[in-house]
């Protein structure tokens, strides 16, 4: 029997709506502080004095999907920011000119994807930029000068997956071979050095991270000949090298160098927490005193060009992203705000982190929240249990405040996340276990976290749901398959059913690293790889589903799109197996717009609800401003029917 639960509910408006401010950000000559807020209900650019807050004003203006990415041209006049259209991950980067308030379109090009590549200090009018208008497949490097938009052009690209500069000018460039390498190349006048080669088992955990200021050597990330990536320093004109940095228990997760003189300052690692490794005794009071300043793992999340004054991140578990503005000169932080004012009451529970082995001894970092009712790290009866997964694969779940383990902990259930093989940050052979095991010991690794949590009596094995996004989505699925017997309910966020139609409709610009996927997925161009793949797909046994299952798509959505969920449901449908189906006409893969995540949400807690009896919170108006469509189901989740139907 569940405890009598007395924390009140937390509306999911608070938990998924827009933040109140984020992504602080100061001027490269610290005159400005910059963050994200909402203007008409959609997240802008506001600036103020750095030294008063109170004062900011909206310099953006978008109607739409809001600005979620943006940065400080050198000038400290213009400010960029990136924008799609409906989801589709075809960005355009936009200048606002803060003396006038005009917007410049940089890139008007339709169905084209441009990249920020570099910002330099020593070219601040100008920005590099790598664009695919030319082919798509292949993104060209071009200067944009920021004041009247025109274009030049610096390379064309006759192969390349991306590029290392320095101050503009080229430094690196990178190749993918048929074998599934890495290659880094030289520029060598009119043509190309082989510099380093990296075999496929090393290609995730070792890569370029920067460049000195001066452009004669690169910072390498590598796991070569070790197991986690180390920092090496790296001399472009010979090769030899020195390593600066490493941790034989994870990947260097954050490497910050000093602005303009771009040394090594500091590192950081991430196994459950983040722990930061000073180099620079310059820094290393300032490390110390923002270790104190406040509680949760802190990031500097920007710099002013004369390194005096810090923007300073603190996230926690049960509790809004903190931001302070912190004075080298004077070691003194002043509070800027917090993200979300309203989680300052909220009820919010403790994030516990824990390592759960896996039934071949692989340790798996995981992230368990629990009611705030349960007054202790293990409940007093088992209680439903809502297994989270994470995308990517090659991603990882971290320490910190997590939105939905915060709305399903508070709705009853425990809420369990695992960094099963193949997520990113510890180590080469973690990553490498999972290569070809979508469906094999990745899942594996799932049901082993299921089972912990029932030995431990955490979970109620009769009442365990999973829930997961991209990847977590095909987890989801193929949980729902291959082991309907753990799992009692299932949501899948743009998930992809089949592994064959997902390799063959990847986004062209993702086709030059094409023997990433083919080698750690497996091989849709060969006979003997499609039938491996049609093996690990979930939509070949659509028959053997009969848990409930909701559906989360977007209709644009360039990675997986609209037809791997399409061909599911009609699977389903075909069997008369019941089947949730939510479609969003303006998002791609996930929901940008609060609107729409907040409508998904109240449909997931529905569900939920009705399949693990926790508590919920009625729709009331969380589909406003929705562009919610339910093409099936819609009579499968108590309520949703008449709630469309008033919306």
């Amino acid at each position: 029997m569940d405890p009598a639960w007395t924390t009140p509910l937390i509306p999911r408006q608070v938990l998924f709506g827009n933040p109140d401010r984020t992504s602080a950000r100061i001027s490269p000559d610290g005159l400005h502080v910059s963050f994200l807020a909402p203007r008409d209900g959609v997240l802008n650019v506001w600036i103020a004095p750095v030294d008063d807050i109170t004062k900011a004003q909206p310099l953006t203006n978008d109607k739409g999907r809001g600005i979620h990415e943006y940065y400080w041209a050198y000038t400290n006049r213009h400010v960029l920011y990136l924008q799609d259209q409906n989801g589709d991950e075809n960005w355009r980067i936009h200048c606002v000119d803060l003396d006038t308030g005009k917007t410049r379109d940089l890139t008007p090009f339709d169905g084209v994807q441009a990249r920020l590549q570099e910002l330099s200090h020593r070219h601040p009018d100008e920005i590099l930029v790598a664009i695919n208008h030319r082919q798509p497949a292949l993104h060209d490097l071009y200067r944009i000068n920021l004041r009247n938009g025109d274009r030049t052009l610096v390379v064309e690209n006759p192969g390349f997956i991306g590029f290392e500069t320095q101050h503009f000018e080229l430094r690196l460039a990178q190749v993918m071979t048929p074998a599934g390498e890495l290659q880094l190349l030289r520029p060598a006048g009119d043509d190309w050095d082989l510099f380093a080669e990296i075999p496929a088992a090393d290609t995730l955990t070792t890569g370029p991270a920067g460049c000195n200021e001066t452009g004669t050597h690169v910072y390498l990330l590598d796991s070569r000949d070790r197991n986690t990536s180390a920092l090496y320093l790296v001399e472009l004109a010979t090769g030899e090298r020195t390593q600066l940095a490493q941790s034989p228990r994870a990947d260097l997760s954050e490497v910050e160098l000093a602005p303009v003189t771009r040394t090594l300052q500091a590192v950081a690692v991430t196994t459950e927490r983040k722990e930061w490794i000073v180099f620079d005794p310059v820094v290393e009071p300032d490390f110390i005193l923002l270790r104190t300043l406040a509680r949760g793992d802190f990031a500097i999340v920007a710099r002013t060009l004369d390194d005096r004054r810090w923007i300073v991140a603190y996230d926690v578990d049960n509790g809004p992203r903190a931001y302070y503005l912190y004075n080298r000169d004077t070691r003194a932080a002043r509070h800027l705000f917090d993200s979300r004012d309203d989680l300052r009451a909220a009820p919010l529970a403790e994030l516990q982190a824990l390592t759960i082995p896996a039934r071949d001894g692989l340790p798996l970092v995981s992230y368990l929240t629990l009611p705030r009712d349960t007054h202790g790290p293990r409940p007093t009866c088992p209680l439903p249990l809502v297994l989270l997964v994470h995308g990517g694969p090659w991603h990882r779940d971290t320490w910190g405040f997590v939105p939905e383990h915060q709305w399903l902990a508070n709705r009853g259930y425990a809420v369990l996340s695992v960094n099963f093989r193949g997520s990113t940050g510890f180590g080469k052979d973690f990553l490498n276990a999972a290569n070809r095991e979508w469906g094999g010991r990745m899942h594996t690794d799932l049901l082993d976290a299921v089972t912990w949590a029932v030995a431990q009596g955490i979970a109620d094995p009769d009442r365990v749901a999973i829930f997961g996004g991209s990847y977590g989505g095909y987890a989801t699925l193929w949980a729902l398959t291959q082991s309907p017997e753990i799992f009692c309910c299932g949501v899948d966020l743009v998930g992809p059913s089949s592994l064959i139609t997902l390799l063959e409709s990847i986004p062209p610009y993702w086709a030059p690293m094409i023997e990433v996927f083919t080698t750690r997925v497996g091989d849709h161009r060969t006979e003997d790889g499609r039938r491996f793949l049609t093996e690990r797909s979930p939509l070949t046994y659509a028959e053997r589903m009969r848990r409930p299952l909701l559906i989360g798509q977007g209709a644009n959505d360039p990675r997986v799109k609209q037809a791997e969920s399409d061909q599911l449901v009609t699977a389903l449908q075909s069997r008369s197996i019941p089947v949730t189906y939510v479609l969003y006409p303006d998002e791609g893969h996930g929901f940008a717009r609060p609107s729409n995540s907040l409508s998904f949400s109240a449909i997931a807690e529905a569900f939920l609800a009705a399949h693990l009896g926790g508590r919920c919170e009625p729709f009331g108006t969380d589909f406003r401003g929705a562009s919610l469509e339910v093409p099936a189901g819609a009579d499968q989740i108590p309520g949703l029917a008449a709630a469309l139907a008033s919306h």
